[in-house]
Protein backbone atom coordinates (compact mmCIF):
# COMPACT_ATOMS: atom_id res chain seq x y z
CA UNK A 1 0.00 0.00 0.00
CA UNK A 2 3.03 1.94 0.65
CA UNK A 3 3.48 2.85 -2.91
CA UNK A 4 -0.30 3.62 -3.68
CA UNK A 5 0.30 6.29 -1.29
CA UNK A 6 3.57 7.60 -2.98
CA UNK A 7 1.20 7.05 -6.67
CA UNK A 8 -1.59 9.54 -5.40
CA UNK A 9 1.36 11.92 -3.56
CA UNK A 10 2.77 12.14 -7.30
CA UNK A 11 -0.49 12.23 -9.13
CA UNK A 12 -1.16 15.20 -6.53
CA UNK A 13 1.83 16.71 -7.02
CA UNK A 14 1.72 16.79 -11.32
CA UNK A 15 -2.04 18.16 -10.97
CA UNK A 16 -0.69 21.14 -9.23
CA UNK A 17 2.06 21.61 -11.97
CA UNK A 18 -0.11 21.29 -14.55
CA UNK A 19 -2.52 23.89 -12.76
CA UNK A 20 0.51 26.75 -12.41
CA UNK A 21 1.43 25.75 -16.09
CA UNK A 22 -2.31 26.50 -17.26
CA UNK A 23 -1.98 29.83 -15.49
CA UNK A 24 1.19 31.07 -16.81
CA UNK A 25 0.14 30.47 -20.35
CA UNK A 26 -2.23 33.99 -19.95
CA UNK A 27 1.69 35.43 -19.88
CA UNK A 28 3.42 33.80 -22.87
CA UNK A 29 2.72 35.76 -26.08
CA UNK A 30 3.29 34.75 -29.19
CA UNK A 31 3.60 36.21 -32.55
CA UNK A 32 2.38 34.39 -36.14
CA UNK A 33 3.11 35.99 -39.65
CA UNK A 34 1.95 35.98 -43.31
CA UNK A 35 2.19 38.03 -46.44
CA UNK A 36 6.31 38.22 -45.41
CA UNK A 37 5.68 39.76 -42.10
CA UNK A 38 3.39 42.24 -43.27
CA UNK A 39 0.72 41.09 -41.05
CA UNK A 40 1.47 40.04 -37.59
CA UNK A 41 -0.95 38.70 -34.99
CA UNK A 42 0.26 37.69 -31.32
CA UNK A 43 -2.29 35.59 -29.08
CA UNK A 44 -1.17 34.36 -25.37
CA UNK A 45 -0.77 30.78 -24.41
CA UNK A 46 -4.37 30.44 -24.04
CA UNK A 47 -5.02 31.01 -27.69
CA UNK A 48 -6.50 34.70 -27.21
CA UNK A 49 -5.63 37.18 -29.81
CA UNK A 50 -3.58 39.83 -28.20
CA UNK A 51 -2.63 42.08 -30.67
CA UNK A 52 -2.71 42.64 -34.49
CA UNK A 53 -0.34 44.66 -36.65
CA UNK A 54 -0.91 45.47 -40.17
CA UNK A 55 1.59 46.83 -42.62
CA UNK A 56 -0.20 49.43 -44.19
CA UNK A 57 0.94 48.67 -47.95
CA UNK A 58 -1.54 45.96 -47.39
CA UNK A 59 -4.54 47.59 -46.83
CA UNK A 60 -6.58 47.95 -49.67
CA UNK A 61 -10.04 48.76 -49.98
CA UNK A 62 -11.01 47.03 -53.33
CA UNK A 63 -9.36 43.79 -51.83
CA UNK A 64 -9.92 43.03 -48.76
CA UNK A 65 -10.18 39.08 -49.37
CA UNK A 66 -6.65 38.99 -49.33
CA UNK A 67 -6.31 40.82 -46.34
CA UNK A 68 -8.97 38.50 -44.45
CA UNK A 69 -6.61 35.55 -45.38
CA UNK A 70 -3.62 37.10 -44.20
CA UNK A 71 -4.87 37.57 -41.17
CA UNK A 72 -6.10 33.81 -40.69
CA UNK A 73 -3.19 32.49 -42.11
CA UNK A 74 -1.03 35.12 -39.32
CA UNK A 75 -3.40 34.01 -36.72
CA UNK A 76 -2.94 30.05 -37.51
CA UNK A 77 0.66 30.02 -37.55
CA UNK A 78 0.28 32.08 -34.26
CA UNK A 79 -2.31 29.11 -32.71
CA UNK A 80 0.19 25.98 -34.12
CA UNK A 81 3.76 28.41 -32.72
CA UNK A 82 1.29 27.98 -29.02
CA UNK A 83 0.30 24.92 -29.12
CA UNK A 84 4.23 23.34 -29.73
CA UNK A 85 5.15 25.45 -26.77
CA UNK A 86 2.31 24.19 -24.59
CA UNK A 87 3.24 20.49 -25.74
CA UNK A 88 7.36 21.28 -24.89
CA UNK A 89 6.00 22.26 -21.38
CA UNK A 90 3.75 19.42 -21.09
CA UNK A 91 6.68 17.19 -22.13
CA UNK A 92 8.90 18.77 -19.82
CA UNK A 93 6.14 18.57 -16.79
CA UNK A 94 5.30 14.89 -17.73
CA UNK A 95 9.36 14.11 -17.18
CA UNK A 96 9.50 11.76 -20.09
CA UNK A 97 6.50 9.61 -19.21
CA UNK A 98 4.89 8.27 -22.04
CA UNK A 99 0.89 8.79 -22.91
CA UNK A 100 -1.50 6.46 -24.82
CA UNK A 101 -1.54 7.26 -28.25
CA UNK A 102 -3.98 10.24 -29.27
CA UNK A 103 -4.03 11.05 -25.43
CA UNK A 104 -3.37 14.93 -24.74
CA UNK A 105 -2.59 17.32 -22.13
CA UNK A 106 -3.73 19.50 -20.81
CA UNK A 107 -7.19 18.16 -20.27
Amino acid sequence: MKNLGQMMKQAQQMQSKMQEMQSRLGEVEVTGQSGAGMVNVTVNGKGEMKKIKLDKSIVDPEDVEVLEDLIIAAFNDAKAKVEQHVAEETQKLMGGLKLPPGMKLPF
